[in-house]
């Protein structure tokens, strides 16, 4: 029996989805009820009613077709964006309202009004992932946010249909097959062998909507078959180690989709078809409690935030799966509004996956060495505060790729010191042949050094040699050869040790980086990223670099060399270095976030002053 029979059969055998699915045969009504007059779920309803009250107050934007063109025409995205999400946010809010007060007909009219406005919209694709000479062309292309509406309607039919008059019912049902069950069956698209959130995203809302709306036959079976060929490609995108290389925004993002679809699937087979039992899932859903530095500061490589919350549904799901799955604190929890993007799929869980049983607690000492990613992690507590620190090596050619071998993070007692920009805004360009121009993906971002006035190259050739990877009791250590990432003749070597030790009063880092050139060099720079002023002070009558928390001194500007005489009170960063071989240079910088908004940046630049053959740079990095 090949793959397409087995799945026939087990989809003929499926009973028909209903709303048993998500409530455990409980009633739907008295299952809302119960969460509205529970006290766990105060702050949610709330944030959810006072969304709809302002909702009620203003129009439903439209999608004009100038709004439409922007990203033709200038490349910009946020335009567009901000309104589709807008649009997306009134369907959720409506639709969660009257599942919490099914007897307001103000909830329920709005309700009805955007399931009509949203199955009337040209297409439900991102003008930036439209192409015209697609298979399908622009009516058949399927890109994240189209295969998300289709499985937010298709959701809100099976929950809603009560509410619901039979000509939306049927609508969302016409809209959903034209625009996806049609497409995705009639040709491939690049996404179905994507090893990245797209595969999970696109394939798991495709599948999920078939779940939810299909009956048992050959068409299910089809679009089945195909989603679940598009899940073995994105856990390809895994190594044994369960690491998220586009980082925990991604993670939260594609890992989430897939396991809304390998729920729904479990569900309605019976637990015939189950993902959960594979060992790789589950080390992937550990990712999520190794990838915090401490509160709500994360890992941020590649495209990702600095900080982040917890899908508190998510979160409880997976622990109800796993044993060794840790309960992020209710302090993390993702408010109604934090998603910018407004999804459905999430947002409901929230409340439906929720355990008030299930109190969580905030992340815990540990130190982890994830060896297909090369990164490693630790977390420490002294004094009552938490420092943390992680580094990685990897490749130049990862999903959502900076080039950024042998940088790190550094975090203690609240803050960040050494820093990752993150991810910057989404442009056309972004994507494009200029994205290394970006400071945010370019290594000239980045704590890593610029060598003859070389940064990083991008691809896959570029990539880390892990020479030692060691976590312990009292010291981590992460030793990488990354002379590959720099396309410099005369270099020869390069390799960086980063040792972090816990012991003592306050863990300190030391970085030392090992140069063999070939010929000399006519410059040699050593980057240290900040968002984080910093300045030159002196320390026992030996010059330092000092980082400070804000509000501990008065802003003055960067770049100048004047020196403070004396340190005064206040958290903060030292960083020692010999005064013999390097010079310090101070300079700010500012980069367009994920939002379109100016942030600023500071590079710390230590300038060798005569390169040699052989180059030995250390650096102490101690907290204050």
């Amino acid at each position: 029996m090949n793959r397409m029979q087995e799945l026939t059969t087990i989809v003929n055998g499926m009973a028909p989805a209903d709303r048993r699915m998500y409530y455990q045969g409980r009633d739907q009504r008295s299952f809302w009820e119960g969460i509205r007059r529970s006290g766990d779920y105060e702050q949610d309803i709330s944030e959810i009613r006072e969304e709809g009250e302002r909702l009620l107050s203003v129009p439903n934007p439209p999608l004009t077709y100038d709004l439409f063109t922007r990203f033709a025409r200038h490349g910009t995205r946020l335009d567009y964006e901000k309104v589709y999400f807008e649009r997306r946010l009134r369907l959720n809010t409506f639709a969660l309202l009257t599942l919490l007060e099914p007897d307001k007909e103000a909830y329920r009219t709005a309700l009805q009004e955007m399931v009509w406005s949203i199955c009337d919209e040209y297409t439900w694709c991102l003008p930036a992932h439209l192409n015209a000479e697609s298979p399908g062309g622009i009516k058949g292309t399927i890109d994240l946010f189209s295969a998300e509406t289709g499985f937010t309607l298709s959701e809100i039919r099976m929950l809603l249909r009560d509410h619901l008059p039979s000509l939306l019912i049927s609508r969302i049902e016409e809209e959903v097959e034209v625009r996806l069950f049609t497409p995705f069956l009639s040709h491939e698209h690049g996404w179905e062998t994507a090893t990245h959130n797209w595969s999970a995203v696109c394939a798991g809302s495709i599948g999920s909507a078939a779940l939810l709306l299909m009956e048992s036959g050959e068409s299910l079976a089809k679009i089945l078959l195909k989603t679940e060929r598009c899940m073995d490609y994105y856990l390809q995108g895994f190594g044994p180690d369960g690491a998220c290389l586009e980082g925990l925004g991604y993670w939260n993002y594609g890992f989430g989709y897939f396991v809304y679809y390998a729920d729904l699937l479990r569900k309605r087979t019976r637990g015939e078809l189950d993902w959960f039992r594979a060992e790789k899932v589950g080390r992937i859903a550990l990712f999520q409690q190794k990838g915090f530095l401490a509160g709500k500061a994360v890992v941020n490589f590649s495209d990702s935030q600095p900080e982040s919350k917890v899908h508190i549904g998510l979160s409880h799901y997976l622990a109800g799966l796993y044993g060794e799955f840790e309960s992020p604190p209710q302090s993390l929890r993702s408010a109604y509004r934090d998603d910018h993007c407004s999804r459905w799929a999430p947002a409901l869980r929230n409340l439906i996956w929720r355990n008030p049983l299930l109190a969580g607690s905030d992340w815990g000492e540990a130190s982890y060495y994830l060896p297909d990613a090369q990164w490693l992690i630790s977390r420490s507590s002294h004094g009552g505060e938490v420092y943390a620190f992680a580094a990685k090596g990897g490749s130049n050619g990862e999903p959502h790729n900076h080039n950024d071998l042998g940088h790190f993070i550094l975090y203690g007692a609240g803050e960040v010191w050494c820093s990752d920009l993150g991810c910057g805004e989404y442009t056309a360009e972004y994507f494009g042949e200029g994205r290394y121009g970006y400071d945010c993906n370019g290594s000239q971002g980045h704590s890593v050094p610029i060598i003859d006035g070389h940064y990083q190259q991008e691809g896959p050739d570029s990539a880390a040699v892990v020479r030692e990877a060691v976590t312990g009791e009292a010291v981590d250590r992460l030793a990488l050869e990354l002379a590959s990432a720099y396309r410099v003749p005369a270099l020869r070597a390069f390799t960086r040790t980063l040792e972090w030790n816990k012991k003592g009063n306050r863990p300190e880092l030391t970085l030392s980086d090992r140069f063999t050139f070939d010929s000399p060099l006519e410059s040699l720079v050593e980057r240290i990223v900040t968002r984080k002023q910093p300045e030159l002070v002196l320390m026992d009558g030996r010059q330092v670099v000092r980082l400070r928390a804000p509000g501990t001194y008065e802003q003055a500007e960067a770049g100048g060399s004047e020196v403070v005489q004396a340190l005064d009170d206040g958290p903060g960063l030292l960083i020692q270095y010999d005064s013999k071989l390097v010079e310090p240079e101070l300079t700010s910088h500012v980069f367009r976030d994920h939002f379109g908004q100016e942030s600023s940046w500071y590079a710390v630049d230590f300038k060798m002053k005569t390169p040699g053959l052989h180059t030995n740079i250390d650096f102490r990095f101690q907290f204050i």
